[in-house]
């Protein structure tokens, strides 16, 4: 697989193409031209065009369903529900608009040859005689349920874009004076030394009191707050709850296969090689009489030694897509070869090699190099997978059927789970120590994590009046319910409890307290009087040589000013003191010619990036843009 991606690299961007359309920003490019009829308020005004309630939630929803296939169970559908995301998602529908108006206004087209010469630059979609293969390509985006003239309509539009933004971005450049000042900045030295006030050498100055305790117990009851836990039972209604009760008979195995036959039935497999020996179609008479005299010598060759065949098609063969492959085809798909060639394969025995064979192309030498003929796998061989499947289906059938009265038994009998239980033979689980984040013993995809059934759980109806909850859909076709058994409130832990905690945390912060005020002194008297007695050894650094500099400290040796040496600089650090810094000397550092090109080329990205936003929000201006921020911080529509 990887080899073939290798070789067919242009084909497969025409496919990444068709699954992945390159688009302006988050969304395809269907969405440029959405109609201004769609039914809702409306949340934006563009060029005196309106961008609708209903278009804002398709873009939302198409944003949401793209992050819920990458991150699966992960994906918290909440994120997208606040105002910021749903003005990020408006202000790219406001960006397409404002475009799209723009390139009407500079009448950017983009030509028919220019829009063929795109598809042409697939050689994967290319006859044998590197012709484009129409029908192949109309194939393709059959598959994909689009037509030439939707998929071509589309490759123009996001040509448009491309055209007239990059035209823009490409503006953008960095000049050499500014990339040299980074360069020198990114690569500068500076040699210092650390003077470290560890917070723990002052805790024995620190004297916590009785008020001091009481007070930060008070002040941080949320942290010594025992949440309300409960124990349930729970029951799960589902297929694969189901499939055990399920029976398949010999009878239905036996009916299932013979309705199913195709499916257990391989199909016939011949793979090929072919010389051709080709001519353009307008060729002369004498031109295919030679093709047909080298064909026939080389059929000679073949015949007497088929073991050179991959050779001979590597030196003769007139196929670009086959040659460098030894003229191996593959396995022949059906109507994938041009009739004469097809005819003359299917005749073919395994081993054997045709006679030349006259197409439009040329002429082809055709060797069957394998035979494998359709197969029917035999009822055994594939019993238990069919029975598998019987059960499958009939336990999806079941769980239909089952859910709505399920769902009404839960609430009819509201003070028990053994009802449902029996009734479709489910197991009633118990779960311990859980809380309305689960229980964190177990992992987050168990059943008793689900928020939705947690919030069912965790109500007045369950916990007061001590019923069941709903039937909750916790995942497709799967229904959960359950019912306390124990609950115990949330509580406080006893002051006695954490008390020993709460010094120690005093301390902490108290100690820090005098860290810092030492350092600050001691900064303060060595910017009056130079001295590097108690620093450390002299460590070089630079925006390449971090270790053991935390981020704090990095940034303010950085930032410090450097004019007169020398210089000091104070750093608290949290959970461990205060330090002072003494930068004793500054190096210009050695010049990185590869980084230098690779940071130039970072940065030049990055102008150009300002010079198409700033171009955008330009044609915003132009288009008058205006925006309906009531509508626009509502909460969005059912996802």
């Amino acid at each position: 697989m990887f080899e073939y991606i290798r070789t067919h690299q242009r084909l497969m961007q025409f496919l990444l193409l068709l699954i992945i359309f390159p688009s302006f920003a988050f969304f395809g490019i269907e969405s440029y031209t959405r109609s201004q009829a769609a039914a809702g308020a409306n949340v934006a005004t563009v060029a005196g065009q309106s961008i609708t309630q209903q278009e804002l939630d398709n873009a939302l929803r198409e944003q949401m369903d793209t992050m819920r296939q990458n991150y699966g169970p992960q994906f918290d559908p909440k994120m997208f529900n606040t105002p910021e995301v749903r003005q990020n998602v408006l202000d790219e529908l406001i960006a397409r608009k404002a475009v799209t108006e723009e390139i009407k206004k500079q009448n950017v087209s983009i030509a028919d040859a220019t829009l063929q010469q795109e598809l042409l630059r697939a050689p994967g979609l290319q006859s044998a005689n590197g012709t484009f293969d129409n029908e192949k390509y109309k194939q393709i985006l059959a598959q994909r349920g689009m037509t030439p003239a939707v998929y071509e309509q589309r490759m123009r539009q996001n040509m448009a874009f491309e055209q007239l933004l990059g035209s823009v971005q490409n503006t953008g450049f960095l000049p050499r004076s500014v990339a040299e000042r980074i360069a020198l900045i990114t690569e500068q030295e500076r040699e210092v030394q650390v003077l470290n006030l560890k917070a723990a050498d002052f805790a024995a100055q620190v004297k916590v009191t009785d008020d001091m305790i009481k007070a930060y117990y008070d002040k941080n009851a949320a942290l010594f707050e025992i949440p309300e836990t409960m124990k349930a039972q729970y029951v799960v209604l589902n297929a694969d709850a189901l499939a055990a009760q399920v029976t398949v008979s010999e009878d239905d195995i036996a009916g299932f296969y013979k309705s199913n036959a195709k499916t257990y039935t391989s199909d016939e497999q011949r793979k090929l090689s072919h010389i051709l020996i080709g001519f353009a179609k307008n060729a002369s008479d004498d031109v295919k009489a030679k093709a047909k005299a080298k064909a026939e010598t080389l059929l000679a060759e073949v015949r007497k030694n088929p073991a050179v065949f991959a050779k001979l098609a590597k030196e003769n063969s007139d196929d670009p897509g086959s040659k460098e492959q030894g003229g191996d085809l593959g396995v022949m798909v059906k109507d994938a070869f041009v009739k004469p060639f097809e005819a003359a394969a299917l005749k073919l025995k395994q081993g054997e090699i045709s006679d030349p064979v006259l197409t439009d192309y040329g002429y082809h030498i055709i060797y069957l190099k394998e035979l494998q003929a359709a197969a029917v796998k035999p009822l055994d061989e594939v019993r238990a997978q069919i029975a598998a499947d019987i059960k499958k289906q009939k336990a999806a059938k079941s769980y239909s059927e089952a859910a709505e009265a399920f769902t009404d038994a839960i609430y009819q009998q509201a003070d028990s789970l053994q009802a449902v239980a029996d009734k479709w033979k489910l197991k009633i689980e118990v779960a311990d120590a859980v809380t309305k984040q689960g229980n964190p013993a177990l992992p987050a995809t168990a059943q008793i994590n689900n928020a939705k059934f947690l919030k069912a759980l965790f109500t007045d109806e369950v916990i007061k009046k001590k019923h069941n909850t709903e039937a909750v859909e916790i995942a497709p076709s799967t229904l959960m319910a359950g019912r306390m058994l124990e609950y115990k409130a949330a509580s406080k832990r006893p002051l006695d409890e954490v008390k020993a905690a709460i010094v120690a945390k005093i301390t902490q912060t108290e100690a820090e307290v005098l860290a810092e005020k030492e350092g600050k002194a001691k900064l303060a008297a060595l910017k009056a009087a130079d001295s590097a007695s108690g620093f450390s050894d002299v460590k070089v650094i630079s925006r390449a040589k971090t270790e053991d500099v935390s981020p704090q400290a990095f940034s303010a040796i950085m930032k410090a000013d450097v004019q007169k040496l020398p210089a000091f600089v104070g750093v608290n650090m949290p959970g461990a003191g205060y330090a002072v810094y003494r930068i004793s000397k500054v190096n210009a550092g050695t010049p990185d010619v590869a980084r230098r090109a690779s940071d130039a080329q970072q940065i030049a990205s990055l102008a150009a990036q300002q010079e198409l936003t700033s171009y955008i929000d330009l044609l915003k201006k132009k288009a008058k843009a205006t925006v309906n921020k009531a509508v626009v911080t509502a909460a969005p529509a059912a996802n």
